[in-house]
């Protein structure tokens, strides 16, 4: 048996007959085979684990070097052309602050992008705190609701249905946060954002136009974004566009402390004629 054990046998067992050293003995090589087991398994799932969040971080890297190539290679192109003065582009009072709008978005993406690339999608090193769930929204609320005021966005809100959970505050802030900026962001004027309480859930739903199932698939991949959110004219509803890793930095939060969430289309039951998008957090 102990020869079967040499070769990993996960089925190799010593049989016990007797009570004296010799069956001791089998017991203690037992256990110690099956403790072996458990740990060489452990490590496989801990090596399998690393191997995931690696690939992950590579595939982050390539499409934050794909996002970034993008302004570069307009404003080069831009400058090139005002140095040159290729056509339009020796009007250079008029495309030098096209330019520096680029650089800023260009600053607000490598900022997005260090942000999310520090951050450790495990916090198991974040102390749990038991939060009330009521009060802690209204903390993390309160900068959106002003953000919501600017745009035009109504915000209301209901936590009637307060309940207490134990999380890491930190980690949980910005995953809430990145949901609640990505609803004010994408909500259609005039139109509202909802946020509420059901069953130890919280709920933020946006009037907006329904996200289609195909988009969907894809809506928690780094810097994704939609054809219809891509607009970064500043005559359209959302200038900026978004640059597509709320919901990744969110749904991965979640992910790491084990909450269930869904996003999903809704359509008002209550004849308001009320549609959007709706994300669900179960605690």
């Amino acid at each position: 048996m102990t020869a079967r054990m040499k070769e990993l046998d996960p089925s190799a067992a010593c049989h016990v007959e007797t009570r004296d050293e010799i069956g001791m003995l089998s017991e203690n090589v037992n256990a110690l085979y099956q403790s072996l087991l458990t740990t060489i398994d452990d490590l496989q799932k801990e090596n399998a684990r690393v191997s995931q969040a690696e690939a992950a971080k590579v595939d982050f890297l390539r499409a934050a070097s794909h996002e970034l190539k993008t302004p570069v290679t307009a404003m080069q192109g831009m400058l090139d052309n005002m140095i040159m003065g290729v056509g339009r582009y020796r009007d250079w009072e008029t495309y030098l602050p096209e330019c520096r709008d680029i650089a800023r978005k260009f600053g607000v993406m490598i900022q997005e992008i260090l942000g999310a690339s520090r951050l450790s999608f495990s916090f198991g090193q974040e102390a749990l705190e038991q939060v009330d769930m009521g009060a802690f929204m209204e903390k993390v609320l309160s900068p959106h609701i002003l953000i919501a005021r600017s745009k035009g966005v109504q915000v209301d809100t209901d936590f009637s249905a307060d309940f207490s959970v134990a999380f890491p505050v930190n980690a949980m802030e910005k995953a809430l946060s990145n949901v609640l900026s990505n609803a004010v962001k994408y909500t259609k004027l005039p139109g509202k954002v909802r946020v509420c309480f059901r069953d130890r859930t919280v709920i933020v739903e946006n009037e907006c136009e329904p996200v289609p199932a195909d988009v969907l698939t894809h809506i928690f991949e780094p810097f994704y974004r939609p054809d219809f959110s891509r607009s970064r004219s500043h005559s359209s509803e959302n200038p900026d566009g978004g640059n597509g890793l709320g919901l990744y930095i969110a749904a991965k939060i979640l992910g790491s402390l084990s909450c269930g969430f869904s996003f999903e289309p809704f359509a008002d039951s209550e004849g308001e004629g009320r549609s959007g998008m709706r994300f669900t957090i179960f605690f």
